[in-house]
């Protein structure tokens, strides 16, 4: 019986911490120990041919390129769904509502989840297809995590009419429920592994060719991945575990943190291993990468007391690393800005896909 109140003592402590986080502080870009960041004038957004990092100013208006114009010719937007019932990859787990988990009294890295259980989903796959698709001719695609994304399709459309990025479908994949340890899409994006990209090329891509209609290309050079948070992470680890399979990432404050779950011990600090030691010690990849880190972003320090939840210093370090190894990379710091923050894709998203796509096969530049 006492266990059982320690037990619950502690769980309404670990809720009421959540509950009472106070809001991330405001980063300054030019922090000791910082990258060195180009600073960009307000309302500006990198160049599209130029590696490095840079400082957004404040003022984030919306690209006109991510707008919908009756002139420009649509792709289309073909939706379908998916049941865990018809998954080898993922048949189906969710972590038990209002639970957490308890760090592992011997390695505080670790966390102990014990209310994962399993559990069905369906998941919706959101297709863009291009306006003048050549049926039969094998596309260059970009994989879009936690879809769909009707903000991605509306830019491509200006995008690729303007030739500033290849013809490309674009597929958009929701996750399959809940959030970081012990559920679904934590296992699916948080894992150090080439897990979710093997469930992608052999459960996701063979159903969006056969529902579609459509060919997709095998040349890693025109495939691209990109999300947001977790689903930043994932579009790394696809391409870090696979670059026979995908060399262009695109990431919006990626959860570069120690979120993994289960524990690895090839991998024991989850995806902050990536700035601490993976981009150092392994060999150059053939990747691109356009990063991205808001001011205000996540510093979620939680009952792990492991110092690897800051999202602003795991970017941070993240472009040291990139930069070190000498890879093609542009890193943003976006001023007044939090995490995810829409504002700041609505501002640099066209950008964005115009550096990840440059220099590809069949580019205009």
């Amino acid at each position: 019986m006492p266990d059982t109140r320690l037990a619950l003592a502690f769980f309404v402590l670990c809720t009421l911490a959540s509950a009472q986080q106070p809001d991330p502080p405001t980063r300054d870009a030019h922090s000791p120990g910082y990258v060195h960041t180009s600073t960009l004038g307000d309302t500006s957004v990198p160049p599209p041919d130029r590696d490095g990092n840079f400082l957004l100013g404040p003022t984030h208006p919306a690209s006109l390129d991510t707008l919908a114009h009756a002139a420009t010719p649509r792709g289309q937007v073909i939706v379908f769904t998916l049941s865990s019932a018809d998954s080898h990859a993922y048949p189906g787990i969710a972590r038990t509502p209002g639970t957490f988990g308890t760090p592992d009294p011997h390695d505080p890295a670790r966390l102990i989840v014990t209310t994962s259980h399993p559990a069905p989903y369906a998941r919706t796959i959101t297709v863009y297809v291009p306006a003048g698709y050549d049926p039969g001719s094998a596309s260059p695609f970009i994989i879009d995590e936690d879809g769909p994304d009707p903000m991605l399709f509306a830019t491509l459309d200006n995008l690729i009419a303007a030739h500033r990025v290849p013809s490309m479908i674009a597929i958009s994949i929701a996750n399959g429920g809940g959030d970081a340890q012990g559920s679904e899409r934590g296992l699916e994006y948080d894992t150090m592994s080439g897990r979710y990209a093997e469930f992608v090329e052999h459960e996701i891509l063979p159903e969006v060719e056969a529902r579609c209609h459509v060919r997709l290309t095998r040349d890693p050079d025109l495939r691209a991945t990109m999300g947001g948070s977790s689903g930043g992470a994932a579009a790394l680890i696809m391409a870090w575990y696979h670059p026979e399979l995908y060399h262009r990432v695109l990431a919006y404050s990626g959860t570069w943190i120690n979120q993994q779950w289960p524990s690895s011990s090839a991998t024991p600090h989850g995806a902050w291993e990536f700035p601490e030691h993976l981009v150092a010690d392994v060999p150059r990849k053939p990747l691109r990468l356009w990063l991205e880190v808001g001011d205000r972003d996540l510093l979620n320090p939680n009952v792990m007391r492991d110092g690897m939840h800051d999202w602003v210093l795991a970017n941070e370090k993240m472009a040291s690393a990139l930069a070190r190894k000498h890879y093609h990379y542009q890193f943003v710091f976006a001023q007044n800005a939090a995490h995810v923050d829409r504002a700041v894709k609505q501002q640099t998203l066209p950008e964005a896909l115009e550096y990840v796509w440059r220099g590809s096969v069949v580019s205009p530049h």
